[in-house]
């Protein structure tokens, strides 16, 4: 706002005479009144519209004590603003440079109800209603920010008795036909006498009774007598021009009907300040916030225009001009800051779960959350996405161990007598369920066949031939032998003899494959590892796993069945060996021994006694410990 605006909205809160609507020769009204008898009221209505005006408040009208039924409406929808003032210069509504929230204000003995439509949606400027009665005069303003403001008001008055033309009270009641004006400052040149009530005849005037020796009569003219404000401060507007009767030889102003009305100039209005408006600077809408939460930015377009021609219906165009003519200095903010609402945070919840696998590489993971400044879980597009920490990690539990795989051996000897086979089944394993090839396990692959005895066999005469043996596997792929015997037979009596002697006989064969039903699930064990210690009750393990025939891993081994996986060993005593020159130092060795300090020289001597007992009760202990 300029300075002398608030210059004009103080000078304009003083006290002024009670009047009807009022106008300056700076305005332009139409007034219409009707009486409603019926109802006793008179109705007053009125438009205020100007192209032009100082940046600032205007008062536009005064609405006097005892008025109701008040109705004040914008016109068109503009960046202006009404406002309003008692009399006595204490602001209800936009005073003091500060705009107020549209809602209902009490004063003046009656509810003003001020409404401001939304912004964007509606086409509807601010207004102004109250029932009334007033109990004191209300000053009626418009802050002005944009050109062209428009201003229709209406309210209705108590009808007054119209005092009689012999009576020498003046009416408090304006003629219907015009205006009247209230500013002070007014020249009386810039009033027409069509807006004068005349009552009294001029002194020039001469009787129509007068003799025929009396003085010549004076001669009335038509003399241009003043004009209003130009409709515009720019861009070629209109005003309206005023004459009046005078006499001819004086130039004294006389009553209009003294005037030939034949003669009267008919121009009434004439072009005015027809140099170009300044340019201005066209602001346009926020834009919304680059951002739904944290800083952001927001923008608005700010186009320099001009107007160059106020058309007659009271349009003023405005062209887009070169930015240059509107100044540089008082270029308005096209991009400012903007914050809707605090972002929300990411939060971890939980730590990083076990790794998925035993051995090689897998991935652990853990709960991470979006939480508002409130503490409430929020969807994670509430968060910013780049600052979101991990939640899943790959994790590397080192190289897994390949390891050979055997089954129980078989139950049954492959012959039913003599010597035959057991067999089992062999596999090489790694991470739970690969199937390698065999030679990928290190170490020697353990045997799948070993000898079992039933016993001595019955001799028979010739090739003898005894019963197919036991499968040698109770379910899955296994062997069936039996035994051969060149027997001589003689008079019933069987010898056995050399096998030889029944080489030039055809030899049955002594083994065949044999299934007896598949496998479904069977125990598998390792061997057993390295005691874990030398002396002094150690233990020692082995894995066991459940596979089907496919080595496939299940659950469906008999759990009473499961071979063990761990047992004692070196359960023997420790002897101690103490060396006189290794002693402990400190006495707190023990802590160096639990921090596992011991790899380390300066430890190892002071804490001799205590570092060469761990390393023989646990002899894995420092090399698991640099491994790890």
């Amino acid at each position: 706002m300029e300075i002398c605006a608030e210059e004009e909205w103080r000078r304009n809160t003083r006290k002024v005479p009670q009047l009807k609507p009022t106008v300056g020769l700076s305005e332009l009204w139409d007034f219409q009144q009707k009486r409603e008898g019926e109802r006793g009221l008179e109705v007053v209505k009125g438009n205020f519209s100007r192209t032009f005006l100082r940046v600032g408040y205007h008062k536009i009208a005064e609405i006097p004590a005892g008025a109701g039924n008040i109705s004040i409406q914008e016109t068109i929808k503009s960046r202006n603003y009404l406002a309003l003032q008692t009399q006595s210069g204490v602001s209800i509504i936009n005073g003091n440079w500060v705009i107020d929230r549209p809602g209902v204000y009490t004063a003046l003995g009656t509810q003003l109800t001020y409404r401001r439509p939304n912004e964007i949606r509606s086409r509807n400027g601010e207004s102004i209603t109250a029932p009334g009665p007033l109990t004191e005069d209300l000053h009626v303003y418009l802050i002005y920010q944009q050109p062209g403001p428009g201003v229709y008001y209406e309210y209705s008055l108590p009808v007054k008795t119209l005092p009689t033309a012999e009576s020498d009270t003046p009416s408090d009641i304006l003629p219907l036909a015009g205006p009247s004006y209230a500013d002070e400052s007014l020249d009386q040149d810039d009033i027409s006498n069509n807006d004068i009530i005349k009552d009294s005849l001029h002194p020039n005037q001469v009787s129509s009774d007068s003799s025929e020796n009396s003085e010549p009569q004076p001669t009335y003219t038509w003399t241009k007598s003043g004009h209003t404000e130009c409709s515009t401060t720019c861009g070629t507007g209109k005003r309206q021009v005023f004459w009046e009767c005078t006499e001819q030889d004086s130039q004294a102003t006389v009553p209009a009907d003294l005037c030939d009305p034949a003669t009267e100039p008919t121009l009434r209005e004439e072009d005015c300040n027809i140099q170009s408006c300044p340019a201005y600077w066209d602001v346009g809408e926020w834009s919304e916030c680059s951002r739904r939460c944290g800083p952001g930015t927001q923008h608005r377009q700010a186009i320099c225009r001009q107007v160059t021609h106020v058309h007659v219906n009271g349009t003023e165009p405005a062209v887009t001009v070169a930015p240059e003519l509107c100044g540089s200095t008082g270029r308005p903010v096209t991009k400012s800051t903007c914050q809707l609402k605090i972002c929300s945070q990411w939060e971890i919840r939980s730590e990083w779960s076990p790794c998925s696998v035993p051995c090689g590489v897998g991935q652990r993971s853990r709960e991470v959350v979006c939480v508002s400044n409130l503490g409430d879980i929020d969807d994670d597009q509430e968060c910013n996405m780049n600052l979101r920490p991990d939640t899943l990690q790959n994790c590397d539990m080192g190289a897994c161990a390949r390891s050979w795989f055997t089954s129980l051996w078989s139950q049954r000897c492959s012959a039913a007598c003599g010597k035959g086979n057991q067999t089992r089944m062999v596999v090489c394993l790694m991470d739970h369920v690969t199937d390698l090839p065999l030679d990928s396990c290190e170490g020697e692959r353990p045997p799948e066949v070993t000898l079992c005895d039933s016993g001595p066999c019955q001799n028979r005469l010739e090739w003898y031939t005894g019963p197919w043996g036991q499968c040698s596997t109770e379910c899955g792929n296994g062997t069936q032998t039996r035994s051969l015997a060149c027997i001589f037979i003689n008079n019933g009596q069987m010898e056995v003899v050399d096998q030889l002697k029944c080489s030039s006989v055809s030899q049955p064969i002594t083994a065949q494959p044999c299934t007896l039903k598949p496998c479904g699930v069977q125990w598998y064990v390792t061997e057993w590892s390295a005691c874990s210690r030398s002396c002094s009750g150690g233990y020692r393990v082995r894995e066991v796993r459940c596979l089907t025939d496919n080595i496939v891993p299940s659950d469906h081994c008999d759990p009473n069945s499961m071979p063990e996986s761990r047992e004692e060993c070196n359960k023997q005593p420790c002897l101690p060996e103490i060396d006189p020159s290794c002693s402990d130092q400190y006495h707190n060795c023990v802590v160096v021994v639990q921090a596992r300090l011991c790899i380390y020289p300066y430890y190892r001597s002071v804490c001799c006694a205590s570092c060469s007992r761990a390393q023989k009760t646990y002899p894995n202990f420092q090399k698991n410990y640099i491994r790890r």
